[in-house]
């Protein structure tokens, strides 16, 4: 069984109050640059047993009647319809998306932020998009002098020329669909017109990774660079806490890199030094609520090979460039790992060659390996998938969830409509079987409920499974690692 390593409930009770503290430390008025996903944090959760993938939420939950909320999104993002990995779906989508998540949840949508425009952007999609939804939208053009002419900066030729966004809540949330979406701009543009009207705010920096109180070295921080790799994030020690305290602290290197800009912006706005290094600016407590590191120590190790699988796949479809890929190598020799550390990988390539055909493995929370080979009908990942809920519903082996007829049906059908050369079933065409026959048979009604149980199960395939499928294994929770091969 999955062990837990992390408490959620401290970490909701510590973290609130840890905001609170720094709203009183200004005028009851903070601006806080909210890093990551509001929603659907599974890295976290599956670095730290116990981190519930939507905590972030619960946590904005607290302040819901004193908080609101403002979005930014890159103008150039917004006209080349840059995708999330992760999603699949464009940063204009996942902007709607999380604004209507927040808002059936209660929260108040203050705006959304276009940043970086320039003249010629084509942002009218998106302006008619929250016209109908009754969002504000501001335009920010880049700042004149950044970074280097503070005195231009904070002036009224520079922050001075962005529209003021009324706010009228104690804590205002900044926060976006993807990186690199003028978060922290935004924050400074505000403060300094906060500053112009005699409202002493102030600005605080929310991001769960890296842990500035763990070592370089520790699995979790490493993990956070496998999962931005693509990024170019770098962990390193913190200079400025370091001279400031006499203390280690762990940062990655955008932060430190601009500090000293963002330090002296923040004294040309404030007229006083309230930072001194850029972990100061942070809030996060993460280190503090981990209650088993060595359950902790191993999920990120984990995680950090199943990042290295993933690189290594991108690679071979020219998805990302050989760098991510020495990166992320580069990572793993930090710890010693190698590829033969992920046992379901050998487990399922192993019986790959057995079998002398296409395997994904599965590896279920007590410990069990299941597998399932491509066969004429169906793909492995269909067949592995209904492998491990027969096992985990108790349902003897012999017994057909599909019966032989259907899946000859749906296989005949697919022949005569697909320009496809394989034909097999494919696990979201399973599903789908499963939920109509569900309906008239009760063992498949059972299986289907006791799908929770495949949740944060490890399963490997010996190919590059399709988008599709692979997809279809996330949104069962199952953390799925593919040979690099097509």
């Amino acid at each position: 069984m999955n062990e837990c390593g992390f408490d959620i409930e401290k970490y909701l009770e510590i973290q609130s109050k840890k905001i609170e503290e720094r709203i009183k430390m200004f005028d009851n008025k903070l601006y806080l640059e909210f890093g990551g996903k509001l929603f659907d944090d599974y890295h976290a959760a599956r670095v730290l047993p116990g981190f519930n993938p939507d905590n972030k939420i619960k946590l904005l939950q607290k302040f819901k009647e004193n908080m609101e909320v403002i979005f930014c999104i890159n103008a150039g993002d917004i006209e080349k319809s840059k995708i999330r990995s992760d999603y699949g779906i464009s940063y204009e989508l996942e902007l709607l998306r999380l604004i209507e998540k927040l808002q059936e949840l209660g929260i108040l949508i203050n705006s959304v932020v276009v940043t970086m425009y320039h003249e010629g952007n084509n942002i009218s999609h998106l302006k008619k998009l929250l016209k109908d939804r009754n969002i504000k939208m501001y335009i920010h053009k880049p700042t004149a002098g950044y970074p280097d002419n503070v005195d231009l900066i904070v002036s009224k030729d520079g922050y001075g020329k962005n529209p003021y966004i009324e706010t009228t809540k104690k804590l205002v949330v900044v926060t976006a669909p993807g990186p690199n979406s003028g978060k922290l701009g935004t924050c400074l543009s505000q403060l300094y017109h906060e500053y112009q009207k005699g409202v002493k705010a102030g600005y605080a920096k929310f991001e769960t990774f890296p842990v500035w109180d763990l070592s370089l070295l520790d699995p979790v921080n490493i993990a956070y660079e496998a999962a931005t790799a693509d990024l170019k994030d770098i962990n390193m020690v913190d200079p400025f806490h370091l001279e400031a305290y006499g203390e280690y602290a762990v940062n990655y290197n955008r932060d430190i890199s601009t500090f000293p800009i963002l330090k002296n912006i923040l004294l040309k706005i404030t007229g006083k030094e309230i930072y001194k290094s850029p972990t100061d600016m942070g809030v996060n407590l993460i280190k503090q609520c981990i209650t088993n590191p060595d359950v902790v120590k191993k999920s990120a190790i984990d995680e950090i090979i199943r990042r290295y699988y993933n690189t290594l796949c991108d690679y071979k479809q020219k998805i990302c460039e050989e760098d991510v890929v020495q990166q992320s190598k580069a990572l793993m020799d930090k710890l010693d790992l190698s590829l033969e550390d992920r046992n379901i990988a050998k487990i399922a390539n192993k019986k790959s060659i057995e079998k002398k055909a296409n395997v994904l493995a599965i590896e279920l929370n007590d410990g069990k390996i299941i597998t399932g080979k491509e066969s004429k009908i169906l793909s492995c990942a269909s067949a592995a998938f209904l492998n491990a809920i027969k096992e985990i519903t108790d349902i003897p082996d012999q017994e057909y969830l599909l019966s032989p007829s259907v899946l000859d049906g749906i296989y005949k059908m697919k022949r005569k409509t697909s320009y496809n050369t394989a034909y097999f079933l494919d696990l979201p065409e399973v599903l789908i079987a499963l939920s109509i026959c569900s309906v008239t048979n009760p063992i498949i009604e059972r299986a289907i409920n006791e799908l929770e149980k495949l949740r944060n199960c490890d399963a490997h395939a010996t190919y590059i499974i399709d988008k599709g499928e692979l997809n279809a294994l996330k949104n069962l929770g199952i953390n799925v690692t593919c040979e690099p091969k097509m």
